[in-house]
Parts: structure tokens; C-alpha cells; sequence
């Protein structure tokens, strides 16, 4: 195991926490995909290919998005410590098969936004529990829209009657496909239910109400196999705001970038008092993924669907240490 050291100039318990912001990011039933090199002048960020989904995530999309997040994390906690982070992202073009490498690139003093967007960083959820029936109003939609702008991505609000039918439409058909693939299922019972000691997955605790037929909107069910009573009460929220994070074009540097808009989307929810989950079914099956960016008019590349509303709180979901995402070689403390 590789001991954590120094790196970028900053003491080991100063790099620690920064690689415990980047692990933080959300991932496909909280799999965490993603490794850490150290070296003198850089951080270098690996997908971790041992966790890829080849059912769920064939092309590895999602796994780079998730890689893209922690990025996104790993940034604004160097800023916290007053280092500007200069980022090369380098998809299938590094021989050390690196996404991503992050050296000093001097020093700043963070902003307020700044500043907000890393204290939300312990405390963003993936809330699978139903969300309340009160909207989004305007002023919250421009502050997610503007946050998706400023990592260089689009926030396609789902807003017409028309354009939600659609998309309802959208997910019930990824969903079906889903449903009906052994592959997909095995992963899901893989990553859920009661894993005593597990460091990754997605707990009971965190997995929201059993999906049920009447439900508007095509849920995954994170109880697969499992005894779980619906909970009382209503049923899933009817209407949801719903967005697609998406890019200006496609391929893995795509998937990166967009990766960190979809984290400043989630944290700047967060920031608002939002609660957020996803609705991945639609870009996960490649038919249908095709079909929502002709929607979207073919100039959009939808990267994932976010649904987001007000909810009850819910708790962290477990983290692998962050000795165990660290990579060999690191440097030598001489």
C-alpha cells in the first residue's frame, strides 16, 4: 500500500484532504471508480478500471463522468488551500493512462462561491427519497444552469408538458431494457443491500423507497431481492425538475469535462438547499440515448439526467480510505 506523502508542495495531511474531497464525488451505485498518483509537481487522477460496469456503463461514459466529479472536488479543495490548480486532462492520449493531471499553478485566495461549493462538498447526497411536491423557482434554475455554464457544459431544463412526457418516455424505455438484462441486474444486487464493513455501494439507509408500478417516473429499485416496504405516504413526487447535463460534443474529454459540471451542478444544488438524484437509465442504453439527443436537436450530447427537487435529509453513503485509491509508484520522502 502506498504510504501518502507530500505532493504539489503541500504537507501529506494537506494532500489527504484533498484526495478525501475528490473521493467524495457521486458514482454509479457509489462504485468509485478512480485512482491517485503522486509526484512532485502533480496529482495524477486514474480511472480505476477494476470498478468499471460493463453491463450498466459498457463504453465507460459514466466512469469517466465520475472521474470527472472528483476532479471537479480535487480542484476546489487545492483552492481551499490556496493553490490554483492547473488541470490538463488528457484522455486516452497519456501513457501512464491518466485522465487527468492537476500541477500548482500559483497561488490564489478563494471566493465566496468557491468557498460554499467546498463546504458542500461532505455534505451532498444522492437522495433517492421522494422529493416534495413545491418547484424549483427561476432564481435556483439560473444558479444550476450558470454553474453548468462556467464548466464549460449546457443544463438542458426539461420544462414543457410535451418535452416531460418525452423524457418520461425515455427513461420507462431504458428502464424496460434494463430490466430485461442479466448483466445489469447482477451489478445492481452487487453494489446494494446489506454489505457489512462495505466501503462502497449503496446501503438501505441510502436507498430511497421500493419503486412501484402507478410511480410517474421509472425508478431503480436499490432493494433488488430484498424484503422492503414502501413507505407511507405519498407516492414518488409527480414532478420533479429535471435536467440534462450535456456536453458541446462527444468522446472521452467530453465525458471528462462534463463530469466536473455535473459535480458544480450538484454542489451548487447543494449550496440551495436542493436535494438531487439521477436518472441514468436513458444515456446508460445507447438506443435511447440516441433518441433524447435527437430531441434535444443533435447539437447537445446528453451526458446524465438529474432529477432535483426539496427532500428530507439522507445519510453519506460509505467511502473506500484514501489509502486504498493511492497508486505505486509514489515519491520517496527523501
Amino acid at each position: 500500500m502506498a504510504e501518502m506523502i507530500g505532493a504539489l508542495g503541500l504537507a501529506s495531511e494537506q494532500v489527504e484532504r484533498v484526495l478525501r474531497s475528490a473521493s467524495l464525488a457521486p458514482s454509479v451505485h457509489n462504485s468509485q471508480p478512480w485512482r491517485f498518483r503522486l509526484l512532485p509537481d502533480r496529482i495524477e487522477l486514474h480511472p480505476d478500471l477494476s470498478r468499471k460496469l460493463p453491463a450498466t456503463d459498457p463504453e465507460n461514459r459514466e466512469l469517466r463522468l465520475s472521474c470527472g466529479a472528483a476532479l471537479f472536488n480535487l480542484r476546489i479543495a487545492l483552492q481551499g488551500l490556496g493553490v490554483r490548480p492547473l488541470v490538463t486532462v488528457l484522455p486516452d492520449q497519456n501513457p501512464s493512462g491518466a485522465l487527468a493531471t492537476v500541477r500548482r499553478g500559483g497561488t490564489l485566495k478563494p471566493d465566496d462561491e468557491m468557498l460554499a461549493l467546498l463546504k458542500a462538498v461532505p455534505t451532498r447526497r444522492t437522495n433517492r427519497r421522494p422529493f416534495f411536491e413545491s418547484g424549483v423557482d427561476s432564481r435556483y434554475r439560473h444558479a444550476l444552469v450558470r454553474g453548468a455554464e462556467l464548466e464549460r457544459a449546457w443544463l438542458h431544463i426539461v420544462g414543457s408538458r410535451e418535452e416531460v412526457a418525452r423524457m418520461k418516455g425515455f427513461v420507462r424505455k431504458a428502464h424496460r431494457i434494463q430490466q430485461e438484462d442479466p448483466g445489469v441486474r447482477a451489478e445492481l444486487d452487487a453494489f446494494t443491500g446489506h454489505r457489512p464493513g462495505a466501503t462502497d455501494g449503496v446501503p438501505p439507509a441510502s436507498a430511497g423507497a421500493r419503486p412501484e408500478a402507478q410511480d410517474e417516473w421509472a425508478f431503480r429499485d436499490f432493494h433488488p431481492g430484498q424484503e422492503h416496504d414502501r413507505l407511507s405516504g405519498k407516492d414518488y413526487e409527480s414532478n420533479p425538475l429535471v435536467a440534462v447535463v450535456c456536453s458541446y460534443y462527444d468522446g472521452a474529454l467530453a465525458e471528462v469535462q462534463a463530469g466536473q459540471a455535473m459535480q458544480r451542478v450538484l454542489l451548487t444544488a447543494t449550496t440551495l438547499g436542493l436535494s438531487a438524484s439521477f436518472m441514468s437509465q436513458p444515456v446508460e442504453v445507447r438506443s435511447v440515448r440516441e433518441e433524447l439527443r435527437r430531441s434535444l436537436g443533435s447539437l447537445l450530447v446528453p451526458q446524465t439526467v438529474l432529477r432535483i427537487g426539496f427532500s428530507t435529509p439522507v445519510p453519506a453513503t460509505p467511502r473506500r480510505p484514501v489509502a486504498e485509491l493511492l497508486m505505486e509508484p509514489t515519491i520517496s520522502k527523501g
